[in-house]
């Protein structure tokens, strides 16, 4: 409020300078007093160039007050859940993922949509990779991680980034776009012939213009400039793909030069792997600054282009558009020869900082523990694990959401999860999902506890028919099923960790429970552990035949004729159902439900 008082009063007094001013001069000029009407105007002018500059660096000040403003209100908006005010930008989700889109990863509401606060193309392809592309080797996991802890308390770098990248325009840095840019030439073979040429038949213009001024020479310097003018004239169609090759370059490359100028000029004193991330903007004889100042000087040179009169005022005098993109080439091979390195580490940094973003607008999350082979190749002598106290789903309100306990230790380890409609299944298994592929990630947990190894996840919760494939719901359902038992059958990679919701649901009950046993029995010889959700009640008999499967279940309760979820897992096979009550609640024309059904 303030700021845009002081503005209005820089805009009052610009207004008054200017009509003292006006009056000041004019009035002294009637009245003959010339000297004192000039002094007026000058001392006039002056104060409202001082003025002005003061007003437009006020301006800019308030501007960058609402940008900030505008970032700290969208961190407070991730921090509510409040998915109208956090910016979305689409993800292709690679096909047929695994886990991707039962996890919710990727989408309006989804895990990416919270946590994506990249300034770059790469960043976002970085940031979506390390949650697709699971899991990651554990050297690499460790270094991931160090990086976003050390990233988290630096609320200030990461703020500006995101302002320095929106200083020039209110966009993505796409660097695969700029290096595409960067490694078109536009030349061809007779460009250096012609540069030549027409520098010739400039500098004789000018001399012979000179010696027609000077000693009478005659109009000679008109036929060489004709020739030259036949020439410029004759290549004015490239000028034209200069110019939009240089439009091209410049908006990117000034965004880029924002954000690289500012991690050039910052101190690594206290953020040793920061600084070993950004060590290539730091070599003297590599900075990008440097490179990307003589860049954007071309770029406005060349810029020229687009006021038709100055352009061929300054092409008249000499071959200015080929003059430039000469050294726009030589500039271009020597940033292009670099860029990619830039563009790592900024991907790397770009993805971290999200994450630890979001580790900072969540201090209660906490950092989850990696549990790794030891020298033998053993998990520390007890298998694979993914213990969590406390776990609750990172996409649901803190007021609503529920927290459970999960142990998983061991291979073929199993829960099957048995419970009425609506209470909680599907749900936890995406809650483990979902924290798993944050652990993974380097990022934080929603939960009070995280210990686990590094997994292979398979799900099979949200699957859809296609028409395209011509695949019926119930194919494509076994056909994830088979990719998920082929990995668990896998020995030799990493574990994996299976999340199937409501086993073989597209086909009958006798068959369901045929392949049910089947698969469970499969997977619980396999490599890895999960949790299988059903409605089929007879499967948790396999509890006494296998003794790696472990019934739990989640109930509901009645009271006052309506149904109450408590979404907590409890030991044991669920002892009630509850379709038939929701079809008679919802006044379907059903019998009421047994009384061993309540």
């Amino acid at each position: 409020m303030n700021g845009r008082r002081a503005s209005a009063r820089f805009t009052s007094w610009r207004l008054a300078i200017f009509a003292v001013g006006l009056f000041g001069s004019i009035l002294p000029h009637k009245l003959g007093w010339t000297l004192f009407g000039n002094a007026t105007l000058a001392a006039s002018v002056i104060l409202f160039l001082i003025v002005a500059w003061y007003h437009n660096r006020l301006e800019d000040r308030l501007h960058r007050l609402r940008r900030w403003q505008g970032v700290k209100q969208i961190h407070l908006a991730r921090m509510r859940l409040n998915w109208t005010d956090i910016p979305f930008r689409p993800v292709t989700v690679p096909e047929r993922h695994a886990y991707a889109t039962d996890l919710d990863l990727a989408g309006p509401h989804s895990l990416l949509h919270l946590i994506d606060n990249t300034i770059s193309s790469q960043g976002q392809d970085r940031l979506a990779s390390w949650l697709f592309d699971q899991p990651p080797q554990p050297a690499q996991w460790i270094e991931r991680q160090a990086l976003i802890r050390e990233l988290m308390p630096l609320s200030l770098l990461r703020d500006r980034l995101s302002l320095e990248a929106q200083s020039v325009e209110d966009a993505d840095i796409d660097g695969r776009r700029l290096l595409l840019v960067l490694r078109k030439r536009v030349d061809h073979s007779s460009f250096m012939p012609m540069l030549l040429t027409e520098t010739v038949l400039a500098l004789a213009t000018a001399g012979l213009l000179l010696a027609d001024l000077s000693y009478g020479l005659g109009n000679y310097w008109m036929l060489s400039f004709g020739l030259y003018a036949v020439l410029f004239l004759s290549v004015r169609s490239r000028s034209e793909e200069i110019f939009d090759h240089a439009q091209s370059l410049h908006r990117q490359l000034e965004r880029l030069s924002a954000v690289l100028g500012y991690l050039e000029r910052r101190s690594y004193r206290d953020s040793p792997r920061l600084a070993q991330l950004c060590r290539p903007l730091l070599q003297p004889h590599s900075r990008p600054s440097t490179s990307l100042k003589h860049a954007a000087s071309l770029m406005n040179r060349l810029s020229v282009r687009a006021h038709p009169l100055v352009h061929y005022l300054i092409n008249a005098i000499g071959p200015w558009d080929l003059y430039h993109t000469y050294r726009l080439q030589h500039l271009q091979d020597r940033i292009a020869a670099v860029a990619p390195q830039w563009f790592e580490l900024l991907a790397e940094l770009d993805a971290a900082a999200s994450l630890a973003t979001f580790a900072y607008l969540h201090p209660d999350y906490p950092w989850p523990t990696l549990h790794q082979p030891d020298a033998a190749g053993h998990t520390n002598g007890a298998g694979p694990i993914l213990e969590a106290q406390g776990l609750a789903h990172p996409l649901i309100p803190a007021g609503v959401r529920v927290a459970n306990h999960i142990a998983l230790q061991g291979r073929g380890r199993m829960f099957l999860v048995t419970g009425s409609n609506m209470s909680g299944k599907s749900t936890f298994l995406r809650t483990i999902g979902i924290n798993t592929c944050l652990a993974q990630a380097g990022g934080p947990v929603c939960a009070t506890s995280f210990r686990w190894s590094l997994l292979r996840i398979g799900s099979c919760i949200r699957v859809d028919d296609s028409l395209d494939g011509g695949l019926s719901f119930f194919y494509a359902e076994v056909k994830r099923l088979k990719t998920i038992l082929d990995r668990a059958q896998d020995m030799e990679g990493p574990p994996v960790l299976w999340l199937i919701d409501e086993v073989f649901k597209g086909t009958n009950n006798r068959e369901r429970l045929i392949g049910g046993r089947a698969l469970i029995a499969a997977l619980a010889g396999g490599n890895g552990f999960g949790l299988v959700t059903t409605h089929d009640l007879e499967l948790t008999e396999l509890e006494r035949q296998l003794p790696n499967v472990t019934n739990v279940h989640f109930q509901e309760t009645v009271a006052e004729g309506a149904l109450h979820f408590d979404y907590r897992l409890k030991p044991g096979p669920c002892p009630t159902t509850n379709a038939l009550r929701i079809m008679a609640l919802e006044g379907l024309p059903v019998e009421s439900p047994p009384a061993t059904l309540r």
